[in-house]
């Protein structure tokens, strides 16, 4: 009997209708995730307002739901690698969506930040499972453009919150954007009733029938038939020696691990520093509400299109020298923007700041999945970003406190650029390649 891997099965399918479907089905959770975070950083200046919040106060509302971000990602990986991919992906859609929609009725600062941190346990849950599905479901040598790609998806619901907020906040007032937040839970049926589970993840837990009856989809999707598969043609790598949290740090993978955390510690410095000030620091700076948002969503829109461009580079040239390339571009765009003085220099520096950093932390991407063995993978995945988001919730508060020390525009750019450049050398001096290797192979160099 002739004994094939999952991997060099769809390697050897290449991508078809079915690569796309989980593809898109995949893209749409994150654009509904990135619409309800990025929608406190469009209304943070009237609940400011309305509230009498201080600069660290202001900071500290986009802060709340990384707090969330960071418990959602602890749990997500862990019940991910146990019930699957498809059913965690499903619930956390539904359970952000569900409490975004209360935060209409809140009255307070306080009810507020509890809201957010609940929704955001669901916000934070759904990037790494996605990752995590991506890498499991796509031919080896286009891995890196589908796993850094997806990421557009969840910029796109950033640019999306930008454009709603545009119309709706002078019409209808901030409380309105938060409602409009509930609508994905109808999209988690549809996760729940079409996407497919990840052959991977049944595989390693012993399903190899279902695990058959996927590959015979993939073959139909793409050539139209499928072949036999009789119990025992497909084979996995040798279970890892530990699972779960506990493995993250053996001996195997423990330099890896601390690596990727604090790349993604210092990602999160900057995108969700830069993502969350930017609209009320232009408005700040006398753009008005309008044309401070406009140039906020501009951004996001290049945001979009580094997703993409960093995909293509990191198949292309290699994940580690795409990765320090990407965070040194964004330390560079970040600068330019700091010094910006005129309209014409702010849009333009601004829409280089979100293509470069959204290349650096989408560029890092296919890092954490080609890491960890199917067996702890999403734990891997979900516990780097979570580390990451601690970077991602300290930004935007000590972005409001050395505000308040009087470092203005420029000043509280440079506290950004630093993160970047951190990201950068630690790439250089530790990240190993993983480029054209099978996460199979991957898995069994460290058994």
């Amino acid at each position: 009997m002739i004994k094939s891997s999952i991997s060099s099965v769809i390697d050897r399918l290449g991508v078809s209708k079915y690569t796309y479907l989980i593809y898109v089905l995949v893209g749409l959770a994150l654009f509904f995730d990135g619409y309800d975070y990025m929608i406190v950083a469009y209304t943070m200046p009237q609940m400011a307002k309305e509230w009498g919040l201080s600069k660290v106060q202001t900071g500290s509302l986009a802060s709340w739901s990384v707090i969330g971000l960071l418990i959602g990602g602890l749990i997500s990986g862990i019940i991910s690698d146990r019930i699957g991919r498809k059913k965690t992906l499903a619930f956390f859609v539904a359970f952000y969506s569900l409490l975004t929609l209360p935060i209409y009725f809140v009255n307070s600062f306080e009810a507020f930040a509890l809201l957010r941190i609940i929704s955001g346990i669901g916000i934070g849950a759904c990037i790494p499972i996605g990752i995590t599905m991506m890498s499991e479901s796509v031919p080896t040598n286009n891995r890196g453009f589908f796993i850094s790609s997806i990421m557009a998806f969840y910029v796109f619901g950033w640019v999306v919150a930008g454009i709603v907020a545009i119309y709706t906040v002078p019409l209808f007032g901030w409380r309105m954007c938060f409602l409009t937040g509930g609508l994905p839970a109808i999209y988690a049926v549809i996760v729940l009733l079409k996407l497919p589970e990840s052959a991977h993840w049944l595989l390693g837990k012993g399903r190899e029938t279902e695990a058959i009856q996927l590959i015979k989809r993939m073959e139909i999707a793409a050539k139209a038939e499928a072949g036999e598969w009789p119990l025992g043609s497909l084979v996995a790598p040798p279970p890892p020696k530990k699972i779960g949290v506990n493995a993250l740090f053996s001996s195997e993978y423990r330099k890896q691990t601390l690596t990727l955390w604090l790349i993604y510690f210092m990602g999160s410095v900057v995108i969700y520093g830069i993502t969350s000030w930017l609209p009320t620091l232009l408005v700040g700076k006398g753009y008005g509400l309008v044309k401070g948002y406009s140039f906020a969503v501009l951004q996001n829109v290049f945001g979009m299109i580094g997703g993409f461009v960093t995909g293509f580079a990191a198949d292309a040239f290699g994940r580690r020298k795409n990765v320090i390339f990407g965070w040194i571009f964004t330390a560079v765009a970040i600068l330019l923007l700091g010094v910006a003085t005129s309209q014409g220099q702010v849009v333009v520096c601004g829409m280089l700041v979100g293509l470069a950093m959204n290349w650096g932390l989408s560029g890092t991407q296919p890092l954490l999945a080609e890491a960890y063995p199917t067996e702890f993978r999403n734990t891997g995945v979900s516990w780097a970003q979570s580390f990451g988001r601690v970077g991602g919730f300290l930004s935007p508060i000590f972005a409001g406190y050395i505000q308040q020390l009087g470092v203005g525009f420029s000043g509280t750019f440079v506290f950004f650029a630093i993160a970047a450049v951190i990201a950068a050398l630690v790439a250089l001096l530790f990240v190993a390649e993983t480029k054209g290797k099978s996460i199979e192979s991957l898995a069994s160099a460290k058994a």
